[in-house]
């Protein structure tokens, strides 16, 4: 299984972009994760672009994750990136014991804040979002209301390293890829506008 692979299940089954963005944004920062901790950024990233493939086929926690994984099986998706995928829904029962795993879940949720920010500023670029940014809406507990603030900072704990040093690793990474985001500026991705 290789990256390209990966990405044609995802849009095989994945039909909303801001979907397909939150994954991307989890694969590039877990790839980046995974060349800082000399570990493979293949295995690491694909975690980070398959883990929400299912959602819009199994949306609710009584199926999501769980349910997608006979197809990554049937497609060849590595056991190592499935149990990833598994661990990082809590109701799934996998407990969360390798950097990877750890790694996934502190990640996911953090990227949607990020997008979050970018989309209310004036140029929806990521490139003008700064650290201090993100701190200063983290604060504002209705702003981005679904993202469970305590859980990204245990996450982050979990995974060992400390939470400014985190949302700035993770933000540099959705900058490397901000216009596969829609998020570049030059006015944004009009679409992500109406978000």
């Amino acid at each position: 299984m290789d990256r390209e692979r990966a990405y044609q299940i995802v849009r095989e089954h994945v039909s909303q972009e801001n979907l397909i963005h939150h994954m991307l944004s989890v694969e590039a920062a877990m790839r980046d994760y995974a060349v800082r901790r000399g570990e493979d950024p293949e295995l690491w990233g694909m975690a980070g672009l398959l883990h929400d493939y299912d959602w819009e086929i199994h949306p609710t926690l009584d199926s999501h994750p769980q349910d997608g994984v006979p197809l990554l099986r049937q497609r060849g998706v590595p056991e190592v990136v499935i149990t990833c995928i598994l661990s990082h829904a809590d109701h799934t029962g996998v407990p969360r014991q390798t950097p990877m795993e750890k790694g996934l879940f502190a990640c996911d949720e953090l990227t949607g804040l990020i997008t979050a920010v970018a989309l209310v500023r004036p140029s929806k670029s990521l490139h003008d979002v700064k650290l201090r940014s993100v701190r200063k809406k983290w604060k504002d507990t209705r702003f981005a209301a679904g993202v469970d603030r305590g859980e990204v900072e245990e996450a982050t704990r979990d995974f060992g390293v400390p939470l400014d040093e985190h949302i700035g690793h993770v933000l540099e990474s959705m900058k490397r890829i901000a216009p596969e985001l829609g998020l570049a500026g030059d006015g944004g991705d009009p679409k992500s506008a109406n978000h």
